[in-house]
């Protein structure tokens, strides 16, 4: 049965009424196609299992009596919303998706939480002059030097984001030389140097990454990004840090405690 990405079908929905417009079902009942396969798809997923191997287009086309063009489709969906990644030539069923806190908290110690292995792979770690829009979050002069580091995120040997931190030079001079750039940063100021973070202003946005950022985090470069700029104080309330994070939006999600 040949079918486009415009088709609809008819979807049938439950007595209660309910349900479709949780699953995104609307009121009329009718889906695209590729839609209609993919909420097929899902307890297929299930029952695979994490790691599973997918069949292949072919093989879902002719089970499910569609085009091939509608099995793609609804693979783009369920890629992008982190229910299968790519593994080799194949099509697997990923794992969940890390809940990361938003909270002044590492990286390292919120995947361990998860009990997955977190890690690290350096990409660089610089000194140059802090230009001008930079110095104030950093708390030092134009020109003073700081360092950009700059690392790849592991969980489990899966490439999931990418971390550039920079800070002043003044405050960790022996950065270069101390620093083992696959541990925690937060770990090495708070147990190497004394330093403890005290509060810190985050901006969470979704983007794009640009073509080195996926080549570095192993993702088309159409995949959406949760993007984070975190800019951290001390206990003294003088400025440490400026953060850029970016989470892999298929492997990533966030979680925040809210209190009256």
């Amino acid at each position: 049965m040949a079918a486009s990405r415009e088709s609809t079908v008819p979807y049938e929905i439950p007595a209660d009424g309910a349900a479709p417009v949780r699953a995104g079902i609307p009121e009329h009942g009718r889906v695209p196609k590729y839609y209609w396969l993919k909420a097929r798809l899902v307890p297929l997923l299930e029952e695979l299992g994490e790691g599973g191997l997918l069949p292949t287009e072919r093989e879902l086309a002719l089970r499910y009596e569609v085009s091939r063009e509608t099995v793609r489709q609804a693979l783009r969906e369920l890629l992008l919303e982190g229910r299968l990644r790519r593994a080799g030539r194949g099509t697997v069923v990923a794992g969940p998706k890390l809940a990361q806190p938003l909270a002044l908290a590492s990286y390292t110690e919120g995947v361990r939480r998860q009990g997955r292995v977190p890690g690290r792979t350096l990409i660089g770690l610089t000194r140059h002059p802090c230009p001008a829009p930079l110095a104030a979050d950093l708390g030092t002069a134009p020109g003073e030097p700081v360092w950009h580091l700059e690392r790849v995120l592991f969980a489990d040997d899966e490439r999931v984001g990418l971390e550039s931190t920079y800070i002043a030079v003044a405050r960790v001079p022996d950065l270069e030389a101390d620093f083992d750039p696959d541990s925690s940063f937060y770990a090495y100021l708070r147990d190497r140097l004394g330093i403890r973070f005290g509060r810190a202003e985050e901006r969470l946005e979704t983007v794009l990454a640009t073509p080195r950022e996926a080549l570095l985090v192993g993702t088309p470069p159409g995949l959406p990004m949760l993007l984070i700029h975190r800019r951290s104080l001390d206990t003294a309330g003088a400025p440490l840090e400026r953060v850029r994070l970016l989470y892999r939006g298929d492997r990533f999600s966030f979680t925040v405690r809210l209190g009256e």
